[in-house]
């Protein structure tokens, strides 16, 4: 009942919201003329806007990345699928030259948001390089007809993505899928595909979650899977095309995240109150753009979710060597021509140090020169693939890296 209790929240508060809105527009115009500290007129506008504001969307946001800087010149940048599963789609984001860049694949997380939370990633990668990403799909507007969708599935849509891509693409993951890329890396290897990726960039992921365990790794080693199934997966409700699929609720991951940073968020949001009410517009409009983003969520597929808490989070087979796929031992000692760099942010609370960096002790195939480690001081999570650090220290190891290989 978990899912129709959320729909039956979000269907009764609509009103309230639709009230706020017609509130604020109404009242808009003339909140705009006041200058100063703004006073009723531009509080009560502000209310409106943060009460108008408090729902969830699940939409995957734009892009919105209409052009990008290469060669000191600013050329236009085009969306352009290139595979599409009922899961996922390989987007390329074309750009209007004729000089050959290193191809590259972008892995998103598969977590609760959309792949758009890697705008910054994409947007900064694309200067140098001809760039797609894996657009994972909302589990709730699949329908049950397209069949199941788990870590192994995953798995075959990195590998076949890379094919098309072609041979001497390389890969860049972010945080949760760096445990599939390696993988994905590594059944390639073994069976000699000629598509494999010159390059495989892992950037704060749980390759070894039992090295510095965080909260996040805590509560997902201290329930068993049945627990998690029991009271977190819950099936998508009608009218959305995927009615009566067994999902992991991208609102349950939210409120996760969120209440491990509670204080911050309640900031936050005062913030931009003030800011709203004080007509500090391009102080608010920032603090709107995060949330617009981080309140998009997405449904996980519940096999995904439960063999991922359990294969990655509670046994970790691949650092165990335990991993297969389709039957198949996963064995990362085949990597042999795959450059490796891992990248760490020093106050990560979600992949602590060494988490990551343990995929060198998995890939003993590869010869010194062919690994790297890079780790971020001053930074978080979000901070190793996003943000002012991302694009000046971070995103030069990672362009080094593919450059070496290229």
């Amino acid at each position: 009942m978990l899912y129709q209790a959320y729909q039956f929240y979000t269907n009764a508060t609509a009103p309230a919201r639709s009230f706020a809105q017609f509130g604020l527009n109404a009242i808009a115009p003339f909140a705009a003329q006041l200058n100063g500290n703004g006073g009723t007129i531009r509080h009560y506008a502000a209310a409106c806007e943060l009460i108008s504001r408090s729902t969830l969307t699940h939409t995957r946001p734009p892009y919105g990345i209409k052009s990008v800087r290469v060669d000191n010149r600013d050329v236009a940048v085009t969306e352009e699928p290139l595979a599409k599963t009922p899961f996922g789609t390989l987007l390329r984001f074309r750009k209007d030259i004729d000089v050959a860049q290193p191809r590259v694949l972008v892995v998103a997380p598969l977590s609760g948001h959309f792949a758009t939370l890697l705008r910054n990633t994409v947007e900064t990668l694309l200067q140098d390089h001809d760039v797609c990403i894996t657009d994972w799909h909302n589990a709730r507007d699949i329908p049950l007809s397209a069949g199941r969708f788990g870590f192994e599935d995953y798995i075959d849509h990195l590998i076949q993505w890379l094919r098309v891509i072609g041979p001497g693409g390389h890969v860049v993951a972010v945080c949760q899928p760096c445990v599939q890329v390696l993988a994905a890396v590594a059944i390639m290897a073994q069976s000699g595909d000629p598509a494999k990726p010159r390059s495989m960039t892992l950037m704060a992921g749980p390759i070894d979650t039992r090295i510095n365990p965080t909260k996040v790794n805590e509560l997902a080693t201290e329930k068993p899977i049945s627990w998690f199934e029991s009271k977190l997966i819950s099936r998508v409700p009608f009218p959305h095309p995927g009615a009566g699929r067994r999902v992991y609720p991208g609102f349950v991951q939210l409120t996760a995240f969120m209440s491990m940073n509670m204080e911050r968020h309640r900031k936050a949001h005062l913030d931009l109150f003030k800011h709203l009410a004080e007509g500090e517009i391009e102080k608010a409009q920032s603090i709107k753009t995060f949330y617009d983003e981080y309140f998009a969520v997405l449904d996980l597929t519940a096999e995904f979710y439960l063999e991922t808490v359990s294969w990655v989070f509670q046994e970790a087979r691949l650092a165990k060597g335990e991993l297969t796929w389709r039957g198949e031992k996963v064995d990362p000692r085949a990597i042999r021509r795959t450059m490796l760099l891992t990248v760490e942010g020093e106050r990560d609370d979600i992949c602590a140090i060494g988490q990551t960096a343990a995929a060198h002790d998995l890939c003993t195939g590869l010869r010194p020169h062919m690994k790297r480690h890079h780790l971020q001081a001053g930074v978080g999570h979000y901070g190793v693939f996003s943000g002012r650090r991302w694009e000046s220290q971070v995103y030069p190891q990672v362009r080094n890296t593919i450059l070496a290989m290229d």
